[in-house]
């Protein structure tokens, strides 16, 4: 027996299947532009799956406030018709298997926990730097959603005056202020170059890139106070860049050190699974909620 997987994102529909203990025979398309494309697309590759995998059920990375109890996905998102009404049962019924869905921050989170960096620890944050910060809180092992759907938004927390940890703490701002200040405005500068420049001695990179790296280390260092976890695993693309990891931690370490915190070491790590995190992660909640 076999577990389809899908991970919604707001660009691609991702999918695999989970089987024997491994992801396998994946592919990528892009997202439907309605609610009735987008059933469509799914049973094709369903469909396309069944003569080599038997299923025994759909896990389903998606974003927004994922309401285990109803089957409905709250808030909103990049996919604007997936909320607010009982899509658990409608997909039930589509493909006639249970169906279960799972915020894609936390399916992240749960992957990392589950067979990822973070494998057999119990209270674990995991941050995910994309446009903006989201994340994932584990606690004795569970997520740990909130009261009101919202736990692990750490984007939303203020850093400076009126500007969050998503607003001012990820590569992706940080390439939107090196083009502001450089003079290019609306011009596409991404995170890579901004690096990369920043490496080859310019000036206004460099500054950035350390705006950057402090604003993370001010975030994590907040979250480490409020959470005391075993480890912070970092997500999103710019979680591979050789040095990120390293240069983060000196930075925690260097504020825990300053207020003479004794026996407290910045355990920060880079996530194991990358862009298969939210499909492995889908699987997990699947089983957990079953």
């Amino acid at each position: 027996m076999a577990i389809l997987a899908f991970d919604w994102g707001g660009t691609n529909v991702k999918y695999g299947v989970w089987h024997e203990e491994q992801l396998i025979d994946q592919g990528i398309e892009k997202t439907p532009k309605s609610y009735e494309e987008m059933k469509a697309l799914l049973l094709q590759i369903k469909n396309g799956y069944e003569e080599s995998f038997l299923f025994e059920g759909i896990a389903i990375s998606a974003p927004g406030a994922v309401n285990y109890e109803t089957g409905v996905i709250e808030g909103l998102s990049a996919i604007p018709y997936i909320h607010h009404f009982d899509i658990r049962q409608e997909l039930s019924d589509l493909f006639n298997l249970p169906v279960r869905f799972e915020n894609d921050a936390n399916a992240a989170g749960i992957a990392e926990t589950w067979q990822g960096i973070a494998k057999g620890l119990d209270n674990v944050l995991f941050v995910v730097l994309g446009t903006g910060v989201g994340g994932a809180i584990i606690q004795k092992g569970k997520l740990n959603v909130g009261a009101h759907r919202y736990g692990g938004e750490f984007g939303l927390m203020y850093l400076n005056h009126d500007q969050t940890f998503s607003q001012l703490g990820t590569a992706v701002k940080m390439a939107e202020r090196y083009a502001s200040r450089s003079g290019q405005g609306d011009k596409e500068v991404d995170a890579k170059q901004v690096f990369a420049l920043a490496e080859a001695g310019d000036q206004l990179a460099q500054e950035e890139v350390n705006n950057f790296y402090n604003y993370l280390a001010q975030g994590l260092f907040s979250l480490m106070f409020c959470f005391d976890p075993d480890c912070i695993v970092i997500g999103g693309g710019v979680s591979a860049k050789e040095g990120l990891i390293e240069e983060v931690s000196r930075r925690v370490q260097q504020k825990i050190d300053a207020l003479g915190i004794k026996n407290y070491p910045a355990d920060i790590r880079a996530c194991q699974f990358g862009n298969d995190a939210n499909l492995i992660g889908a699987v997990a909640s699947y089983y957990q909620q079953l």
